[in-house]
């Protein structure tokens, strides 16, 4: 009789929805085929996995990967460098996007402000290999415009790519051109739901546009604010191997090389997909007590989190 009451609201709920979770199908069977069936290979991490024995037969090897990885030369050096990448993402890239939303919002020549967004948020859409592209052609050596305006001045060429302490700077930067826009959409998302009486009650009381954006707009999109850092800081160790791997060569291995570069040079290209897969799951467990950490201190701090 319990189980009855129990279920019975329920199975009214789906049956006054049913086109909804209908609608909703799709994207759980494609969260469910590539996304919850991949993690039964998790336990390769655990095994001395053998592409002939497949996951089962495979033998158990325990934390033995991990100890690997925690003892190796290459530990130090990419959580090292994943760590300094994020930081200076975190300091330089992640306020970009709330001040390019703040500064559109004060726009008020529409046809201005659409034309620098539909500019911003193009770049997101180029391809990495192609921007990669962009930013190697823009700093050659011999043909770079970089390079030819620093002749023009009277200095020597430089090979930036080829130098690990331009590396770091190289890589933020062309992901703030290719990403702040984009990114800048949620921001003027929250500023269109800042309630417009409190700008006015603001005017009244005689603040200026700075104190108004002080007080005003930015305590009206911190929640939003708070949530995008801490989804950020939950990814302080996912660092993309795609666009390092475009861009790094021997030389910069020392700044470029990172935890996701290690994995792909693991799996991919030496076949140790036991080791991939633990060093993986490593970085995975490390993001989520990150986000939680992060969540609990923004709660505390501020009162706004993702739970």
């Amino acid at each position: 009789m319990q189980l009855q009451k129990y279920f019975l609201p329920i199975w009214r709920r789906l049956k006054r929805d049913k086109f909804l979770y209908l609608i909703l199908t799709p994207f759980l069977i494609w969260y469910a085929i590539f996304v919850f069936k991949p993690m039964y290979g998790l336990q390769i991490a655990f095994k001395q996995y053998s592409v002939f024995k497949g996951i089962e037969g495979s033998p158990w090897v325990g934390w033995y990967h991990f100890e690997v990885f925690l003892q190796s030369e290459y530990f130090i050096r990419v959580l090292q460098n994943t760590l300094f990448i994020s930081a200076y993402s975190l300091l330089f890239a992640f306020p970009v996007p709330i001040i390019l939303a703040l500064l559109l919002h004060e726009v008020k020549n529409s046809f201005f402000k659409k034309t620098v967004q539909t500019f911003t948020y193009l770049p997101h859409f180029i391809s990495i290999v192609v921007v990669c592209g962009i930013v190697t052609n823009f700093l050659s050596p011999s043909s770079g415009v970089v390079n030819l305006i620093l002749e023009k001045l009277g200095m020597e060429k430089i090979y930036f790519l080829a130098v690990p302490e331009y590396f770091r700077s190289i890589f933020i930067s062309m992901n703030i051109w290719k990403e702040a826009g984009f990114a800048a959409i949620i921001y003027i998302a929250a500023l269109a739901g800042v309630n417009p009486e409190l700008y006015e009650a603001a005017v009244i009381d005689g603040a200026n546009k700075w104190k108004r954006t002080l007080h005003v707009t930015l305590p009206g999109i911190l929640p939003t604010v708070m949530i995008m850092l801490i989804l950020e800081i939950g990814k302080l160790l996912e660092v993309g191997y795609e666009a390092i791997i475009l861009l790094y060569q021997p030389a910069t291995y020392g700044t470029a090389d990172v935890i996701s570069t290690y994995v792909y040079r693991e799996g991919i290209l030496n076949g140790r997909y036991d080791m991939a897969t633990a060093v993986g799951l490593f970085n995975s467990v490390v993001g989520v007590l990150l986000i939680i950490l992060s969540n609990r201190l923004s709660k505390k701090l501020t009162g706004n989190g993702l739970w």
